[in-house]
């Protein structure tokens, strides 16, 4: 006999539909996405997502860091929350899914149990974790990351963007900065559903990926001293060549990923020269590496060597040098019962799938912190994202918010 819910299937018209609808606000240029965080168009974007929070009768909660918890009840008052959630910021040319593909597929559960009129003994929190893109303000999910005592209050809200506008001022300029103690809540679970942003499950030809483990990361600021000077006229024995410094330090951060093979990558996504100009040499370089691996032996390791080996590089060219972790998080196993109830749905509900490691962060890294946590993920195409490109079919959608659907409800518990 199968078990209640056994045949239960969130409504996939629905759930697109409201990816679609959110992809409106803050277009990019090339068919995505520019919701940067704290921007008018996340407040926009934000502002939707409470609505149809307040539709399905959800009560909103947002907290210091201006996260956004929309909770459904449960049967039981004294038993805790499941959350489910992930974030609705984006890149600056994002995708569509990214994060937010989580973010309403949690909606769409709640939405769902509401249509078929099942309870649960324990209350479900969507949730939009504020800043997880890290984009506009370094680091990457700074709100979960505070949520999980990682990071101080002040410490988040003093984060400058480009303009060297701050994080606080900004929350409070959009109007969503809450009251509620960040991290005061406790969780009974945590699940997030993401976009693989990688090419493994197409490769593959799965639709479920079942997220084991989340690699640990390192994000290393290393701003490069040399002398302004004329490219033309200034001789080659005499120039402090910060950009030469830069060049050689990129090939030596390729070298330690290879050497710490398999399981390690690293490379360098943001530099900014100065003063940037066609015919003088540099006087300042700042660039982030970005190194991760699953493996905290390796990962802390290549930090060692990048910077040992950095130092040396800087040293004899005569270029100052110094370097600050702006980013980091260890690498992450998942709840193996909730890991075991991603794969048991997919298996149930008949979808291919396979056993993953997540290469990107995610604000689950750190809920795992503070509950038992895990995530599911669904293919996307040529394993493109934070690309305006980024795409998925609504199959996919489909299939991971399934099997979403089903872990969530067997841990908060059906009430016959």
């Amino acid at each position: 006999m199968a078990a209640p819910g056994e045949n239960l299937r969130i409504n996939a018209d629905r759930l697109w539909d409201t990816i679609m609808e959110m992809a409106k606000i803050g277009p990019g240029v090339a068919g995505g996405n520019n919701r940067q965080t704290l921007t008018d168009a996340d407040g926009e974007g934000r502002h939707l997502f409470k609505r149809w929070c307040d539709e399905a009768g959800l009560e909103l909660g947002v907290d210091k860091m201006g996260t956004m918890f929309a909770r459904r009840e449960g049967t039981d008052p004294e038993a805790l929350p499941v959350y489910v959630g992930s974030h609705l910021d984006t890149q600056p040319t994002g995708g569509k899914y990214d994060g937010v593909l989580g973010v309403l597929s949690g909606l769409e559960v709640v939405r769902s149990l509401d249509d078929l009129g099942i309870r649960t003994k324990h209350p479900i929190v969507v949730t939009n974790w504020t800043n997880e893109e890290g984009a506009r303000f370094a680091p990457a999910m700074v709100a979960s990351g505070v949520f999980a005592g990682a990071l101080t209050l002040d410490y988040a809200y003093s984060r400058k963007d480009p303009e060297g506008k701050t994080f606080g001022e900004e929350l409070k300029r959009i109007g969503w900065q809450g009251d509620e103690e960040v991290g005061a809540r406790k969780m009974h679970a945590y699940f997030e559903y993401h976009i693989e942003q990688g090419p493994i499950l197409e490769a593959e030809n799965k639709q479920i990926g079942v997220v084991t483990h989340c690699q640990g990361l390192w994000w290393l600021e290393f701003t490069l001293r040399g002398k302004e000077a004329h490219t033309g006229s200034t001789p080659m024995n005499m120039r402090v060549n910060a950009g030469l410094a830069m060049a050689r330090i990129f090939e030596m951060v390729q070298k330690v990923a290879l050497a710490n093979q398999p399981g390690a990558v690293g490379g360098v996504g943001q530099v900014k020269f100065a003063p940037n100009s066609r015919n003088v040499l540099p006087g300042t370089v700042v660039f982030t590496v970005d190194i991760r691996s699953p493996d905290q032996a390796k990962l802390d390791g290549m930090r060692k060597t990048i910077e040992t080996e950095a130092a040396k590089i800087a040293e004899e060219l005569g270029v100052g040098c110094s370097v600050e972790a702006v980013g980091h998080f260890d690498p992450v196993t998942f709840d193996p019962t909730l890991v075991g109830r991603i794969r048991s749905a997919a298996e149930k509900l008949g979808y291919s799938h396979m056993n993953i490691i997540s290469g990107a962060g995610h604000d689950a890294c750190w809920a795992a912190k503070v509950a038992p946590a895990t995530m599911v993920m669904c293919p996307c195409v040529d394993g493109l994202s934070h690309n305006e490109a980024e795409n998925i079919s609504k199959e996919w959608a489909e299939a991971g918010a399934n099997v979403l659907f089903h872990a969530v409800v067997e841990t908060a518990g059906i009430v016959e």
